[in-house]
C-alpha cells in the first residue's frame, strides 16, 4: 500500500519476533487491551534511566535539568497531537481512568447537585461509569443512559432524547473498546453543549485509531492513556479546556501542585501542575513523547486505511466461518472484531488460540453492561494495529478452524 509499508513498520516491534510457543510465531491481537511498544519508545525510556534519572522541576543540576526538558517537550507533543491551544491543557495522568476519575471527583465534586443527571451510553467501559456513579452518590446526582441497538450503536436520537436541562455533564467514548463501535462524538458534544452540558470523551480507542482534534471537536475534556497508543504504561492524559481547568479544585495535594504552603492554608501552582501532585511517571510520559514522535513519522491517512483494510478483510473472513457470530456490527467501526462460537466459551477459544500463537482477549472487556445487552457473559475479541496483517487474521482463522475442530 503507498505511504505504508507494514512490514518495516512491523520490524520496529522487537515482541513480534518471537514465538508464542516452540514453532508458534507471535500473532497478536490483543492491541486494545495494550499495544506492543516499537524499539524508538524501549530505547527513549530505557535512556531515561541509563542517562537522565532525576526528578523533574526541582533541580538545577544537568540530570535534572535534562530530565524536565524531555518531560515537558512530551507535554508539547501531545499538545500537538491533540490540537489542543495551549500546554497547559494537557495534564498528565497515570492513564485514561485516573484522568476521568478527576474529573468526576474534582469537576463533578464541585458542580454537580442534587437532581443534576450525567449522561453516559450502554456501550461505556467501566472506567467511564463508575467514576460517575461514586461522585453520583457523594453529590445526589443522578447517571443516566443512552441505549444502544442491537448492532453495538448509540443512535444520536436516542442520545438526544435523553438531554435536558439537568443533564450537567456527558459522558462517552470516541470508539468503543470491545465492540469497536465508532461513536459520532463531534455531534454529541454539540448537543450536550445546546443544553449546557459539560462534554468529556473517553479517547482511549479514538486517539489510536482516528485523527483527533479537540478544538475541532469542541471536547471539554479527551482523556486516553498511552500504553493503548504505542506507549509505556502508567501514563495518561486528560485534555482539559484552560478555563474549566482553571475554575477546577485540585484532586490530590502534595509536591509540585502547591505554590505556598504553610500550616494556615496553602496555594495552589499554575496550570497543568495543579493537577500533577507528587513525583510524576516521568520515565512513561517521556516514553508517550517518544511514541507520538514516532507515530508523526508515519503517513496516518495511510495507516488508518491499512487498518480499515484488515477490519473488512477479517470481517469477511470470520463471517465465513460455520458458527461464528460478530458481536457488533456498527455502521462505522475501528479495529475490533467480537465474536462468539456456537456451543463454545470465549476462554476455550482463546486457550487454543493461544497453543497456536495466537494471542486475544476473552472476557467482558470492561464492558459488562454491553454483555448484558448481548445477554452474554463475555466474547473472544480480536484487536488490531497498525503492525497486523492479513496473514494474522488467516492465522486466527485457522486457529479457529482448530477450535471448532477440537469441539466436534
Amino acid at each position: 500500500m503507498s505511504g505504508f509499508d507494514v512490514e518495516a513498520v512491523r520490524a520496529q516491534f522487537p515482541a513480534l519476533a518471537q514465538e508464542a510457543h516452540p514453532g508458534k510465531p507471535l500473532v497478536y491481537l490483543d492491541s486494545a487491551a495494550t499495544a506492543l511498544k516499537p524499539r524508538a519508545v524501549i530505547d527513549a525510556v530505557t535512556s531515561v534511566y541509563a542517562q537522565d534519572c532525576a526528578n523533574v522541576h526541582r533541580a538545577v543540576h544537568v540530570l535534572s535539568q535534562r530530565a524536565t526538558a524531555r518531560f515537558e517537550g512530551a507535554r508539547d507533543r501531545v499538545m500537538r497531537w491533540l490540537g489542543a491551544a495551549e500546554r497547559e491543557e494537557i495534564v498528565f495522568t497515570r492513564g485514561a481512568t485516573e484522568a476521568i476519575n478527576l474529573v468526576a471527583a474534582s469537576w463533578g465534586g464541585a458542580n454537580l447537585q442534587p437532581g443534576d443527571e450525567i449522561l453516559i451510553t450502554e456501550l461505556e467501559h467501566h472506567s467511564n461509569i463508575v467514576p460517575w456513579q461514586l461522585v453520583a452518590a457523594r453529590t445526589g446526582a443522578k447517571v443516566v443512559v443512552a441505549p444502544i441497538t442491537d448492532e453495538g450503536e448509540v443512535t444520536l436520537e436516542a442520545f438526544t432524547a435523553r438531554l435536558s436541562e439537568r443533564t450537567k455533564l456527558v459522558a462517552f467514548a470516541h470508539v468503543s473498546n470491545s465492540l469497536g463501535t465508532v461513536l459520532p462524538v463531534a455531534t454529541m458534544i454539540r448537543r450536550a453543549h445546546e443544553v449546557g452540558a459539560v462534554a468529556l470523551v473517553d479517547g482511549a480507542q479514538g486517539v489510536v485509531h482516528a485523527r483527533v482534534d479537540v478544538r475541532a471537536l469542541d471536547a471539554d475534556f479527551y482523556v486516553f492513556s498511552g500504553h493503548k497508543l504505542y506507549g509505556p504504561s502508567g501514563i495518561g492524559v486528560l485534555y482539559g479546556k484552560r478555563a474549566l481547568l482553571e475554575a477546577m479544585p485540585p484532586w490530590q495535594g502534595g509536591g509540585d501542585m502547591i505554590d505556598r504552603v504553610t500550616f494556615e492554608g496553602s496555594t495552589w501552582n499554575d496550570l497543568p501542575y495543579k493537577f500533577e501532585a507528587g513525583t510524576p511517571a516521568i520515565a512513561q510520559a517521556i516514553g508517550l513523547g517518544a511514541a507520538i514522535e514516532w507515530l508523526e513519522g508515519l503517513d496516518l491517512d495511510a495507516v488508518l486505511a491499512h487498518e480499515a483494510e484488515l477490519l473488512a478483510y477479517g470481517t469477511e473472513r470470520l463471517s465465513a466461518l460455520p458458527g461464528l457470530t460478530l458481536v457488533g456490527r456498527a455502521r462505522k467501526k475501528s479495529s475490533v472484531l467480537a465474536f462468539l462460537l456456537e456451543g463454545i466459551h470465549p476462554t476455550d477459544a482463546g486457550t487454543i488460540l493461544d497453543a497456536e500463537g495466537v494471542a486475544i482477549r476473552t472476557g467482558h472487556h470492561c464492558t459488562q453492561p454491553v454483555m448484558d445487552h448481548f445477554g452474554v457473559t463475555g466474547t473472544a475479541r480480536a484487536s488490531l494495529a497498525l503492525y497486523n496483517t492479513k496473514a494474522d487474521l488467516d492465522a486466527l482463522v485457522r486457529g479457529l478452524e482448530k477450535v471448532r475442530s477440537f469441539f466436534g
